[in-house]
């Protein structure tokens, strides 16, 4: 069934505004003190109302409507529920003093907040390239709120993990849709993506170098108060099933096809037996997993339905369809920087998505190229990277869009720098035509 063009019409320019109002709201949270799922969430359904008036007051079959609307409750229930599990694995290891313990640890050693900041550098490396932005984003973020909750402190490190954890998955064909797609488009080979991994590391290590200035080389504080903590009954049990089932969760569906969400479901009903094993031997009520899910931030997961609802909106106006036309009329370097300043503010799925379907004859240097910059522009505003969204809700304001913002220039120099380097390494080495 063949979509409908809405260019230029009323429900084309409404839903432009509601769009523009809900992304300044958002951003300005801390200045009204209104949390950002409520004009998320108002704004996701508003755009699904009006367009639906539009196909009623203009006669037209709800049956396109309804089918596209049913593509993309799939899409977010995907989403709802392989995050509800994986917050649930956070809260279930909080509960068994997982990161308590590690925040012991590193304490003990007497690790200055600078040194702790280049740990935590240290982890996201490893991390990110073997698993998605989100999952990184998911462990560190929690392991980076025990150690500290002053802002001026949190926020580079915050800043460091949602970077990396997008930039990782920019050099891994694996490890993140965007990448996975373009590999599966046959647009560069495996081998072909290993060599973003000196541009995205070069300028994630600048930025990283400069964001250090900010962090003290203090020991924390809370060194003075350091007791004995002991992992409670079960804990690594719940660490290693907690891992393995994002792991094979994100394998199956990247290679199989199969929605993360089963997997992760089915892995949630092992956690709720391992729980009622421990309730019998140990007679541990406070190993709860029902307790534990109640204790999930939802308003999170309402905020990606704003997120899934406005792109689907935006793309169901053929506000996407326009990024295709660029590349009739530009040079392949000009098109490509119009398409990373819209994937600054629009998601980088369907930005990319877009772009190979329209099967532009770029060559596999550009197309590469494009790939980089979508993943590292995308990090320049942070709610717009499953990683940012999930960040900013666990440091909950500490972490927000304004305090982004104000190391705005350093990301973009991460960005500059990740460009000159991919440009020595194509066009002056000439690495490919070698």
């Amino acid at each position: 069934m063949e979509l409908l063009d809405f260019t230029h019409t009323w429900v084309w320019y409404l839903s432009l505004i509601i769009f523009i109002v809900s992304y300044y709201f958002i951003a300005r949270e801390e200045a009204y003190h209104l949390n950002k799922a409520k004009p998320a969430l108002f704004a996701g359904t508003s755009m699904f109302i009006i367009i639906w008036i539009y196909f009623v007051l203009n006669w037209l079959d709800t049956q396109l409507l309804k089918l596209e609307t049913e593509k993309l409750i799939i899409e977010i229930s995907e989403i709802f529920f392989f995050l509800l599990v994986a917050m649930t694995y956070i809260e279930v290891m909080t509960n068994r003093w997982v990161f308590e313990v590690l925040q012991r640890k590193l304490f003990y050693h007497k690790f200055t907040y600078k040194q702790l900041f280049w740990i935590l550098w240290l982890l996201a490396f490893f991390i990110s390239p073997i698993a998605d932005n989100l999952t990184t984003a998911l462990i560190l973020s929690t392991v980076a709120l025990s150690i500290s909750k002053n802002p001026k402190i949190i926020v580079p490190i915050a800043i460091i993990i949602v970077v990396w954890a997008n930039s990782g998955g920019a050099w891994s064909p694996f490890w993140d849709i965007t990448t996975l797609m373009t590999w599966t488009s046959w647009k560069a080979s495996f081998w072909e993506f290993l060599l973003l991994f000196f541009p995205s590391f070069i300028g994630f290590l600048t930025t990283a170098f400069l964001l250090s200035i900010f962090i003290p080389n203090t020991i924390p504080e809370s060194k003075t108060k350091i007791v004995n903590v002991s992992l409670k009954p079960w804990a690594k049990k719940v660490i290693f099933l907690g891992l393995f089932t994002i792991f094979i969760s994100v394998v199956i569906h990247n290679y199989f096809d199969i929605p993360a969400m089963w997997w992760m479901m089915f892995w949630l009903s092992l956690l709720h037996l391992l729980s009622y094993h421990s309730n019998k031997l140990h007679r541990d009520l406070s190993f709860n997993v029902y307790k534990n899910i109640k204790r999930t931030e939802i308003d999170t997961l309402l905020f990606f339905f704003w997120i899934l609802s406005i792109i689907w909106a935006l793309d169901f106006l053929w506000y996407l369809k326009y990024i295709t036309n660029f590349y009739d009329y530009f040079w392949f370097f000009n098109s490509n920087i119009i398409i990373w300043l819209l994937s600054s503010v629009v998601d980088n799925i369907p930005v990319m998505s877009a772009v190979l379907k329209s099967d532009i004859d770029m060559d596999t240097i550009n197309w590469l190229m494009l790939t980089l910059t979508v993943w590292i522009w995308w990090s320049l505003i942070s709610f717009w990277s499953a990683a940012g969204i999930w960040v900013m809700w666990k440091m909950k304001w500490i972490y927000t869009f304004s305090s982004h913002m104000r190391y705005f220039s350093i990301i973009l120099l991460w960005y500059f720098v990740s460009i000159w380097v991919f440009y020595i390494e194509f066009y002056l080495l000439n690495i490919l035509q070698k």
